[in-house]
């Protein structure tokens, strides 16, 4: 468990939390995503807001609340941009329209609001029809506090094969990012119905450049536990032929993040609303096997990338974002696994 004299930096400087104030070029991003997973698995929701060069006046936001009897409250659009300057007078808040993100300690705390009309579907609807028509609305808000509950994770920087896969054009798929697990308190209203929660959640900060050209695939899990141990690790398929295919992975134990990599990974094979085993194997760079079991208590499609440009390959991989329940040597948590595959490597 963190504590309140730990750092928890992981040594990425301070000034990387803080939001881009101003426009950038055009083809830069600057992204602040939450995944969040209710402790008990009834529900979990991922929201995030995309700020984007060419168009900075009114920022992406995508928005999730799933719940594990198939309902989904989804959105996708953009608003009006929030200043990006907080109380302190630094840029700590990313927000757009409903939503707004704040960065109330670098590293340490974040809030996330939202307050507005989300459209009702439900997970098996999503998985039909991923560009499904927005027909219904709930009004939905939220208020979560998030505090961070392990040092981050820079891709690239963990194993040295995985920073050379990133070297090239593997890179592009992820640009400059970090992850960081956090425990989360908060309140969920939907139509007057308010629930308080307590979950955990992965945040993740991406500024730069990012492309999808050449994308094939990717499965990506991470969790952490009540007593403090945490995996999580980032995996593309292999290719023959190719070089070698960008994968890392890690694990924490009493404070201490110890570098993995993936042998048993559960591709993306088959779409499903939940109830899919995602167990994997790490095997960390001392020799140990570290099995964590997983069950998916959520699956959505993903609603962005449905309709592509007509110059792209017909086999473009569809994207899944589910939450699960992970068992660690018995010891229960909820986190969150995305995954995507080529559709002719799937059971369509």
């Amino acid at each position: 468990m963190a504590t309140t004299t730990q750092d928890l930096s992981g040594g990425i400087p301070l000034e990387r939390e803080y939001v881009v104030a101003e426009k950038p070029d055009d083809g830069i991003r600057d992204a602040v995503n939450v995944w969040i997973e209710e402790e008990n698995g009834l529900f979990a929701m991922r929201v995030g807001v995309e700020a984007v060069g060419a168009q900075w006046d009114r920022h992406e936001l995508w928005l999730d609340v799933a719940f594990a009897d198939g309902r989904l409250y989804s959105r996708r659009g953009d608003g009006d941009t929030h200043p990006a300057y907080g109380p302190g007078g630094l840029p700590t808040v990313r927000g757009t329209g409903p939503v707004r993100f704040e960065c109330v300690e670098p590293f340490r705390r974040w809030t996330v609001d939202f307050e507005g009309p989300v459209a009702r579907t439900s997970a098996q609807e999503i998985l039909e029809d991923p560009g499904f028509t927005e027909r219904e609305w709930s009004e939905i808000a939220f208020t979560v506090d998030m505090a961070m509950a392990a040092i981050p994770w820079e891709p690239g920087t963990i194993l040295p094969e995985a920073a050379q896969a990133l070297g090239g054009t593997q890179g592009d798929y992820m640009s400059p990012r970090y992850e960081q697990l956090f425990r989360a308190t908060g309140t969920l209203s939907i139509d007057g119905e308010v629930r308080r929660f307590r979950g955990n959640g992965l945040r993740i900060r991406r500024t730069g450049y990012r492309a999808f050209a050449g994308f094939w695939g990717h499965c990506w899990q991470s969790a952490v536990f009540p007593g403090g141990r945490a995996f999580g690790f980032n995996v593309y398929p292999p290719r023959e032929g190719e070089p070698p295919s960008y994968c890392e992975g890690w694990i924490i134990e009493d404070g201490v993040r110890i570098g993995a990599r993936p042998v048993v990974i559960p591709w993306l094979r088959r779409l499903v609303t939940g109830g899919e085993d995602v167990s994997c194997v790490l095997e960390t760079v001392d020799g140990r096997r570290i099995a964590i079991g997983g069950v998916t208590f959520a699956n959505t499609r993903s609603r962005g990338g449905h309709v592509l440009p007509p110059d792209w390959p017909k086999d473009w991989p569809i994207v899944q974002q589910s939450h699960a329940v992970y068992t660690w040597d018995g010891e229960r948590t909820t986190g969150m696994i995305e995954r995507s595959s080529k559709p002719s490597v799937m059971e369509l």
